[in-house]
């Protein structure tokens, strides 16, 4: 029996790196753009988003939560450049993609996948480093196949960025960007003149949630029969991958989470997958949402940690920028750095499980140990220097002092 998928979405985060010196002109123009739109987080409408997260990761991740009654007037009365000033100064700031209708696509010239992209949005963090993401829902089929196939070819996009016209795969079908616009160039448009660097690779990571009829999965029909399956769909590959001949490799690199009796989550490097049954009905009731709002965010904020943690850590090569990096990574461990985030048990399931598949807590063991070396080796240097520069005086002293006592001779 062909597996089928009741429910579905797909968000695409691409990673890319604005250089310092330019982030607040970045803002600018996003803010100028008439297709963005700054996100301003309600506590009313974003109770949960509010209530999940310690008051110290909120008030830095989400720092529009404060822009309130007045704070939110004064705020709107400011000029582009003011706004963009104070606002490149938070942690992190948020923007939306407005579109004047769902982008709608086709995957392939004939008998391809239909999606439709609901939701475009920017994540910008004050260091520079910035995701767009891009949510994706696939239309007129209900085959599980297709999905693999879809997330798979879709992330190809990633592969082209060197040359984002030789890329025809998928092509924009409404009227607004019909002719004129394909999703690349949304993508170029977006990211603007980003820095190219080896930290990010251009890379897209997936953060997917289906959920399928309770046929194939309840109390008679085991996880264990759709095991091969989940394996693709959390490793993003195509629907004719073979599990068999890669399982061990497959399942090496792979973390689930199964706190839920019908619900498993693949984490990879890459990847972070939700697959669930309709046999419990809060998988395809209050799951979606909670999965696409609280553990999104989650997901995103340790994508960034490590990112940072990587850009730190190739920066130490670079002894005379090492004041400059403490601060930068003192300021991310006051701001965006925390053991725990929120009190929330299934939030905190996976920001752990993250962490240990992203190897970010290691990372920032490691980075502590080198600034520690790096430190002892530059004060050893600067005492070397101390004292080169005092016996250098007292030579010069001397030197004086004798001259001194020669001319006082020869005089007298």
């Amino acid at each position: 029996m062909e597996l089928n998928v009741k429910y579905q979405y797909s968000y695409f985060l691409y990673p890319y790196v604005v250089e310092e010196d330019k982030y607040e002109r970045y803002i600018i123009r996003l803010l100028k753009d008439k297709n963005c739109e700054l996100k301003i987080f309600e506590k009313e409408k974003d109770l949960d988003l509010y209530n999940y997260f310690h008051p110290n990761i909120r008030d830095n991740y989400f720092p529009t939560f404060e822009l309130r009654n007045e704070k939110l007037k004064e705020f709107n009365d400011m000029s582009v450049e003011k706004k963009a000033r104070s606002i490149s100064g938070y942690s992190c700031v948020s923007f939306n993609y407005n579109m004047a209708e769902d982008i709608q696509g086709k995957m392939g010239n004939e008998n391809g996948i239909f999606f439709n992209i609901p939701k475009i949005e920017i994540i910008c963090f004050k260091t520079g480093i910035c995701f767009l993401s891009i949510k994706t829902h696939m239309e007129e089929s209900e085959k599980f196949a297709d999905l693999l196939n879809f997330n798979y070819k879709f992330k190809e996009i990633n592969s082209e960025f060197s040359d984002l016209k030789k890329f025809e795969n998928i092509n924009i079908q409404t009227g607004i960007y019909k002719d004129s616009k394909k999703i690349t160039d949304v993508i170029s448009e977006i990211t603007g003149d980003s820095k190219r660097t080896d930290l990010v690779n251009n890379k897209f990571y997936t953060f997917s949630y289906a959920c399928i009829p309770s046929d194939y999965w309840n109390e008679r029909n085991d996880f264990e029969n759709l095991e091969s399956e989940f394996l693709k769909y959390a490793n993003t590959f195509p629907s004719n991958y073979i599990v068999g001949l890669n399982k061990n490799n497959d399942e090496q690199n792979l973390s689930v989470i199964s706190k839920m009796k019908y619900s498993r989550t693949g984490i990879t490097n890459m990847n972070c997958n939700l697959l669930c049954s309709t046999a419990d009905m809060y998988n395809y009731t209050k799951l979606p949402y909670e999965y696409e709002t609280m553990i999104y965010y989650t997901y995103i904020l340790r994508l960034y940690q490590k990112l940072f943690l990587n850009y730190i850590n190739s920066e130490f090569k670079n002894y005379e920028r090492i004041i400059k990096i403490r601060r930068k990574f003192i300021d991310f461990t006051n701001t965006l750095w925390a053991k725990d985030i929120t009190n929330d048990d299934t939030g905190s399931l996976y920001y752990k499980m993250l962490n240990e598949t992203l190897e970010i807590e290691e990372l920032f063991e490691q980075i502590g140990k080198k600034y520690e070396i790096i430190y002892k080796d530059l004060n050893i240097e600067k005492n070397n220097r101390d004292n080169i520069i005092v016996v250098m005086l007292l030579i010069t002293s001397l030197v004086l002092n004798t001259i001194t006592i020669i001319s006082y001779l020869y005089l007298k």
